[in-house]
């Protein structure tokens, strides 16, 4: 039976490929191409990106007490709905990129310093007391989930299909 270090390290590391795996996406796109709505909801690569961040700044950050250091718009309570799932004409991919890149480093932090049953708080779930394993489970399905819409709109954009990966995200 794998011990628990084995079991976090095999995690994160899932959860390092499947990030490498959605910015791979965007590799070999134009501007337009990454922002084309592709969906009747309007879901597109540089969108899903955005939306990750906002996810694992909340989830691998705010619930363990550790809030990621920028402000984060799309969570005011002002904040138009869905906002995080679409660019604006003021972010560029670059932008998006970055920030996710931070993100993802910021829940590295917070996965490499704390162990996997450091309890958490989810205030917007039924069950809101967790612990890190429950946290870095959802993100990394989140993330692969995501992944398989990018693996979608890609093969719509252009018929790429298969392994985007590099290696540059979070590593």
């Amino acid at each position: 039976m794998a011990d628990v270090d084995e079991v976090k390290s095999a995690l994160h590391d899932e959860l390092r490929w499947a990030r490498e795996a959605m910015v791979g996406k965007l590799e070999g796109l134009s501007e337009y191409d990454v922002r084309r709505p592709m969906t009747g909801t309007g879901t597109n690569l540089l969108g899903l990106i955005k939306h990750l961040s906002m996810g694992e700044s909340k989830y691998l950050g705010e619930v363990f007490g550790r809030p990621f250091p920028e402000h984060l718009p799309w969570w005011d309570a002002d904040a138009e709905p869905d906002v995080d799932k679409w660019a604006t004409a003021e972010e560029s991919r670059a932008q998006i990129v970055r920030r996710y890149e931070r993100v993802c480093a910021h829940a590295d932090a917070t996965i490499d310093s704390l162990e996997l049953d450091s309890p958490g708080h989810v205030a917007w779930w039924p069950r809101p007391q967790v612990k890190l394993v429950n946290v870095v489970a959802h993100v990394l399905s989140e993330t692969n989930r995501h992944a398989g819409h990018a693996d979608i709109l890609r093969e719509q954009l252009d018929g790429v299909t298969g392994d985007c990966r590099r290696s540059s995200v979070a590593a």
